[in-house]
């Protein structure tokens, strides 16, 4: 492999090399959406992140087999024990079939993370699809004496688990005293024996729409157990990375570790790398504070907190500008300097990928051969994309100086800069800044080739001293927006 990779490891509190159970072959299981409803910002942070591990993991050389999630089934309201699933809420608010709520906001999903350059995992298993699953690592861990049947339902035994010397709160660092259930401890129904004891399996009631039958109950499988269960069937019984975000560390990922320790004998994932929170005002955005921005809106403007719409590509920017681990607090006013950084970083891409900027014989830049090793020092370090982004706007500058021409580079060295540019920028941060058939880039193109023929006929112009047409020319695409900037040997042009 090319470079060390340094995570941070949630369980250890540490940041550590990573190194994969089976070289090159690495395993990564990362919690996806519950697909009740549109996805919001607070969804595209998790997603995001864990598509830069997994691009940086591959650039490394590494085979990655990636599998996120999707919660189709058992995700009660306020991740409790008790209440409603929200996909059923869902579906019996909009008089559908669940499965229809399900596939459609899965189809969302799908559709706006494509827009954000996420990329596709390998594997996206539903929870509905691997019941049978579940149901085997209930029994196994009633088999092992770690859970308990209460009037149909199958809970997990947290005291047990904590008497025979395992550590229910490894992950989070909670006082098993302290803790509060999955639920409030006044709304389990005289079922649980202790408050922190979470469902494994649910006995429906009879208005509940999504039931399997099972050896305890007609019921539907808790919503930590879906993760524990496709996790083993996918990637082992141990495997390397698990992921989600810090909302998701108690009870979810908790309970996950010790479902997993007590059906397997020993606890699945190697390293547990979890991203901060996006804040708005301070507190955390979610769909159950009601203080969310969906990307729909985002990408219309239409939200009173929005001044305008923005593009994916700067919604992507403004979250890989801050560390994963640090809390990320949106803003309209954050979102516009996002905007008109990425504006600056796709102005200097452009010069370089046009072959506007013209080769000389000697070099006066840096060797750009440090841009591509200085970005890929930071991605391995703990995925700081905040550096390598700062190391891009570093070169912008010497870009902008090659095209103005205070600054020199041979055609050696620029075909070094675009390779290190179009690495970073795209195989690496997955910002795609010019994708490939669109439309308007199209017309943009051709748009160029117009410009470019009308500053021949100036420059002609020019060398006949028929300067009343060279500026007649440039007056009139600037009043199109289109700013003329003569060179020593031509001229070139920029949009306003």
């Amino acid at each position: 492999m090319a470079k060390p990779i340094y995570l941070y490891n949630t369980l250890t509190r540490r940041k550590e090399e990573f190194r994969p159970l089976h070289a090159p072959a690495v395993g990564m299981y990362v919690c996806g959406p519950t697909v009740y409803g549109d996805p919001h910002l607070g969804h595209v942070r998790p997603a995001v992140t864990f598509d830069l591990l997994f691009r940086l993991l591959r650039y490394e050389g590494y085979k990655v087999r990636y599998v996120r999630n999707i919660t189709d089934v058992g995700h009660l309201e306020n991740d409790a024990d008790s209440g409603e699933d929200k996909i059923a809420k869902k579906a019996r608010l909009e008089q559908l079939e669940p499965m229809e709520v399900a596939q459609y906001y899965t189809n969302r999903y799908h559709e706006f993370m494509d827009r954000l350059g996420v990329l596709r995992p390998s594997i996206e298993p539903h929870a509905s699809g691997h019941v049978i699953e579940q149901i085997a690592m209930t029994q196994a861990i009633l088999d092992a004496g770690y859970a308990y049947v209460s009037n149909g339902s199958v809970y997990f035994d947290v005291q047990k688990y904590v008497s025979d010397g395992y550590n229910y709160g490894i992950l989070s660092g909670r006082n098993l005293d302290e803790m509060q259930s999955g639920g409030r401890s006044d709304d389990f129904e005289g079922e649980k024996r202790f408050a922190a004891d979470f469902a494994l399996w649910k006995r429906a009631a009879p208005e509940h729409i999504m039931r399997w039958p099972s050896p305890w109950s007609e019921g539907f499988p808790g919503w930590h157990l879906e993760c524990s269960a496709m996790s083993a069937k996918y990637l082992g019984e141990r495997f390397d990375i698990h992921g989600g975000g810090m909302d998701l560390m108690f009870p979810h990922h908790e309970c996950e570790i010790a479902q997993s320790t007590a059906a397997l004998g020993h606890a699945s994932a190697n390293y547990w790398v979890h991203n901060n929170m996006v804040t708005i005002g301070g507190q955390k955005m979610g769909k159950s504070l009601g203080n969310f921005i969906t990307l729909e809106q985002l990408f219309t403007g239409d939200h009173r907190l929005l001044s305008q719409a923005y593009a994916p590509m700067v919604i992507r920017f403004f979250i890989l500008q801050a560390h994963y681990r640090s809390t990320l607090d949106f803003s309209d006013g954050a979102l516009l300097a996002a905007e008109k950084g990425l504006e600056r970083l796709s102005k200097a891409w452009g010069l370089l990928a046009s072959g506007r900027i013209r080769a000389a014989a000697v070099s006066t830049i840096p060797s750009p051969a440090g841009l591509l090793a200085e970005c890929e020092e930071a991605l391995c370090d703990d995925l700081n994309s905040p550096v390598a982004i700062a190391r891009l706007f570093d070169w912008v500058r010497h870009v902008n100086a090659l095209h103005d021409g205070t600054l020199s580079a041979t055609e050696e060295d620029l075909l070094t800069l675009r390779g290190a540019f179009d690495t970073v920028l795209g195989t690496l941060l997955g910002l795609s800044l010019s994708p490939a058939g669109d439309t308007a880039d199209r017309d943009n193109g051709r748009l160029g080739g117009v410009i470019d023929m009308i500053l021949e006929v100036r420059q002609q112009a020019k060398l006949a001293k028929d300067w009343a047409t060279s500026d007649l020319i440039r007056d009139r695409l600037a009043a199109l927006g289109i700013r003329v900037k003569d060179r020593k040997d031509g001229a070139d042009w920029e949009l306003d």
